[in-house]
């Protein structure tokens, strides 16, 4: 999720662990604790972007990361503050500060290897990466808490407040995404339309509002819920169109089994002049969110051909894709 969310979350978890014997000194070095696994971004200017995408939540989001670096950092920081605190107490401050957040990252569509080296990426798709309603209460009460002095029992219990409802709100999305998965197959069948699979994932900034993919052979269908209405699905149809990924050709390294890999074969190609759009289709449309003026999806990258070869790969800008989008 976003760095503000894994800073409250490290922070909160390293004051449930740490917080009575260091204070304030837990929260602080618990967020930074939770933002360690995100650093592996500063790593993307040295390799292909495709790469880059992959890169980013594999080792440093994997359980074998935690385990290493945790007792590693615990060592140097028991040295540091020349033993005030013990080991063991840098060593479950560290260690969780870590874990957590590839964790968390779990809940999000794009999801982390935790148990790499193998190249299996665990996503539950119950959370978007932005959530408000997530960060912001959990962000009050970690706040909250660090004003009230270390030994104050409502400062331990505030703490657990923020993360008693921080887990309960992953739970929610758990739940509701059963919910309409359960009923993924009746929406479709209702329409005559008989899909291969399906996947539900939250739409930005909410969990509130779901946005639901299915396909089959030829065609990519499309429907929203919101949980307050109720209300017949409107189906949108996504042609798979002619270009897949297994016909493109690439110049040096062929990146298609990886795109293939990073979409979980939802996907779709455009082609415009030497230009081809590679659209991940996992992380939505805009079109709801824009008042139908735009209906791009947010996630993709551009291909620049020469002779119907992929010489270059960029990642589209994802701001061009919530320029019009109404917040109000």
């Amino acid at each position: 999720m976003d760095s503000l969310t894994q800073i409250v979350l490290g922070g909160a978890v390293a004051e449930l662990v740490a917080g009575k014997k260091m204070g304030n000194k837990a929260i602080f070095w618990g967020a930074i604790a939770g933002t360690i696994p995100d650093l592996d971004v500063f790593l993307r200017a040295f390799y292909h972007p495709i790469d880059a995408a992959l890169l980013h939540r594999g080792f440093s989001h994997s359980i074998l990361f935690s385990i290493i670096f945790g007792p590693l950092l615990a060592w140097v920081f028991f040295h540091i503050y020349k033993k005030k605190y013990s080991f063991k107490c840098w060593l479950h401050l560290f260690f969780w500060g870590l874990i957590t957040h590839p964790m968390l990252d779990m809940f999000t569509n794009y999801g982390t290897q935790f148990f790499w080296p193998l190249d299996t990426r665990i996503t539950f798709n119950t959370v978007f990466v932005i959530d408000p309603l997530y960060t912001l209460p959990f962000l009050v009460c970690l706040v909250w808490a660090m004003f009230l002095k270390r030994d104050n029992p409502k400062r331990f219990k505030i703490n657990l407040i923020g993360i008693v409802y921080s887990s309960c709100y992953l739970i929610w999305g758990v739940i509701v995404k059963l919910i309409l998965l359960s009923q993924t197959q009746t929406v479709f069948s209702n329409e005559h339309i008989s899909v291969n699979r399906s996947m539900v994932t939250p739409m930005p900034l909410t969990s509130f509002y779901w946005y639901t993919l299915g396909e089959d052979d030829s065609t990519y269908y499309v429907y929203y819920t919101s949980i307050f209405n109720g209300d017949e699905k409107k189906i949108e149809r996504i042609s798979k169109g002619n270009i897949r990924l297994e016909n493109l050709k690439w110049k040096d390294i062929n990146y298609s089994d990886k795109l293939n890999f990073m979409s979980n074969g939802y996907y779709i190609l455009e082609q415009k002049n030497d230009t081809i759009s590679y659209y991940d289709l996992r992380f939505g449309l805009t079109g709801k969110l824009t008042g139908e003026k735009v209906n791009k999806p947010v996630m993709g990258y551009q291909f620049i051909t020469q002779n119907n070869v992929v010489h270059k790969a960029e990642q589209m800008n994802r701001g061009e894709a919530f320029e019009f989008v109404d917040f109000h």
